[in-house]
């Protein structure tokens, strides 16, 4: 037999073995580059059966007809590959369509070309009878579109290449071996395509797709080539949410995702990788040191960074990545951002202070209800009881409106037992809701309001207050310590005194005072004021008792919202009450 007939068999060897590589994509043709390799492969199958009948042809029709065969897939198979590498790398996303279109021009001017090579040879200027038996019968003489589309597939092939190793580069070690198989697949065919130029007249790149067959075969099979491309593994590294650090066996960054940049901005300023992890974290000591002094075995640790004036919180996770044995080749590290978990928990955890607050301050209301109050209205309710009965029996004139005394103190004293149950039916839950309020607004509120008890006394108020500051209350609670604040300043103030409101901004607090020019407090009756429990019961005057109860009410109001109240006073100097209340400049009242 002579050699052309055993190159003939190993072509259509070649091409069965290109048909099944074809039957193995198109069992994944869902995905586009399945559907490309399945057009590869069935126009490098052509290539190859055509040549194999060329090789055997008797003729020169013969030989004709095997080139026709063999066009069905030499123009196509190049661009076809390199199709394949823009769809494995992502490159051309956004005008991939009209590349595409623009790159099988020249292959349909060229298919068209060697359909019509009897008019004009451009393709194939002769046909030459071969005194070599070992190959095919005839040999040709190339035309000129021959040559441009030779230069245009060595052009097209390098470009895929370029692509390819430019991806191989920058790809995670998981997806090398992918892009390494088609490497292969395309440098075999262009490897033994270059031995036509060194004048010998065997054709071998057909066998070069065999090999890039077996090569894709092998992929499919071994390495799941089509099941998840490069560029497919490169999305899922580069938007996993939780942040992503590669390193190898010397501690230098390898890779990394945006998340993990978006977590370390200095990982950008490096333009080049791999990096030694203590030049570009540098500004991370803690999570340096966590790194060296890792032992052999995964880890998980938690890491703190202060980032843009806010505090955050990851869970990190260290796992080892080893080859085919024990031997660890790098590790990964992977920060998994609980900022929000933990900033709900300090929420909770401060809601929690504050409901216990609320329930500590209800114990107390409910203490200075039953002892202040009940208990003083009960005696005026048996006072005005005996009184109307004495009048009564002596038919004074006085005896109605005395009725009229008592009616009201028994309706106050049953308002209150009813207050005292409804304290006890429902356990003491007091609301508190918090909302933005423009300070200026409310104080000039409780200002107008307390207008009329300040006219009768000529007492100038005013309020000094910037229109920008604003807290965040409860629009009740906040009225109630204004209210009491300017009843005991008014109370205590001489006619034609003056009272001043003021606000001031202390980092994330508001600070307001309402300052009298009034008699102040004594050392005695303010010491009694600063005490905690004992200003419930201790014994001060008539007047300073009288405002004991809404001055205890407004500290722990003031105390739910986290702030604190306090004074300075001195006897004829006035006296000037401070409160504090989260609040901020320029934000947005909220009704």
């Amino acid at each position: 037999m002579e050699s052309r007939h055993w190159m003939s068999i190993m072509l259509f060897i070649a091409a069965a073995l290109m048909l099944f590589v074809s039957f193995l994509s198109y069992q994944k043709r869902h995905l586009p580059v399945a559907r490309t390799m399945i057009l590869i492969m069935l126009t490098a199958a052509f290539y190859a059966f055509g040549y194999g009948l060329e090789l055997l042809s008797g003729n020169l029709s013969q030989v004709k007809l095997a080139l026709h065969i063999q066009y069905l897939g030499i123009p196509f198979v190049s661009t076809l590959w390199l199709v394949q590498a823009i769809q494995f790398t992502g490159a051309a996303a956004r005008f991939r369509k009209r590349l595409i279109a623009l790159l099988f021009l020249i292959p349909a001017v060229i298919f068209i070309l060697q359909l019509t090579n009897e008019w004009h040879h451009l393709i194939y200027r002769d046909f030459l009878l071969n005194t070599d038996p070992s190959v095919s019968l005839y040999y040709t003489v190339k035309g000129l579109w021959y040559n441009i589309h030779a230069a245009y597939n060595y052009l097209v092939l390098l470009g895929g290449i370029a692509l390819f190793i430019s991806m191989f580069v920058r790809a995670l070690p998981i997806v090398r071996k992918q892009i390494a198989v088609l490497l292969l697949g395309a440098v075999a065919p262009m490897l033994l395509n270059l031995f036509l130029w060194t004048g010998t007249r065997i054709d071998l790149t057909p066998f070069g797709f065999a090999v890039s067959g077996i090569a894709y075969a092998w992929g499919i099979l071994r390495f799941n080539l089509l099941r998840l491309t490069p560029l497919a593994m490169a999305q899922v590294f580069e938007t996993i949410r939780d942040g992503v650090l590669l390193f190898d066996y010397e501690n230098q960054i390898v890779s990394y995702n945006r998340a993990a940049e978006k977590m370390f901005p200095e990982l950008g300023s490096r333009r080049r990788y791999p990096a030694d992890m203590t030049e570009v974290l540098a500004g991370s000591g803690e999570l340096l040191g966590r790194l060296r002094g890792l032992s052999d075995e995964d880890e998980r640790f938690a890491y703190e960074r202060l980032q843009a004036g806010r505090r955050l919180y990851y869970n990190c996770s260290l796992s080892f990545i080893h080859d085919t044995g024990s031997t660890p080749i790098g590790k990964i590290l992977l920060f998994s951002d609980i900022t929000e978990l933990k900033e709900s928990e300090i929420r909770l955890r401060e809601n929690a202070r504050q409901l216990s607050e609320l329930n500590a301050f209800k114990d107390k209301l409910f203490t200075i209800v039953a002892h202040d109050i009940r208990d003083p209205v009960a005696l005026l309710v048996s006072l005005t009881e005996l009184l109307g009965d004495g009048l009564t029996a002596a038919d004074d004139e006085h005896a109605e409106v005395v009725r009229e005394i008592k009616g009201q103190v028994r309706n106050t004293f049953q308002l209150v037992d009813n207050l005292l149950d409804w304290y006890r039916s429902q356990k003491g839950t007091v609301s508190f809701h918090p909302q933005a309020w423009s300070v200026q607004q409310v104080v000039r509120q409780a200002l107008m309001l307390a207008g009329t008890k300040a006219g009768m006394k000529q007492i100038r108020l005013t309020e000094r207050i910037g229109s920008e500051l604003t807290v965040r209350a409860d629009k009740e609670m906040l009225d109630l310590i204004l209210r009491n604040l300017l009843s005991n300043a008014i109370k205590f103030t001489g006619i034609g005194g003056s009272i001043v409101v003021e606000a001031l901004l202390e980092e994330d607090k508001v600070i307001l005072s309402v300052c009298d020019n009034g008699i102040g407090i004594d050392e005695a009756t303010a010491d009694m004021l600063r005490l905690e429990e004992p200003i419930l019961k201790a014994p001060l005057g008539e007047e300073a008792g009288d405002a004991r109860f809404g001055l205890a009410l407004a500290r722990e109001f003031v105390r739910i919202h986290g702030g604190s109240l306090w004074f300075e006073s001195k006897p004829g100097n006035g006296t000037t009450f401070f409160f504090t209340l989260p609040g901020s400049a320029g934000g947005e009242r909220m009704e």
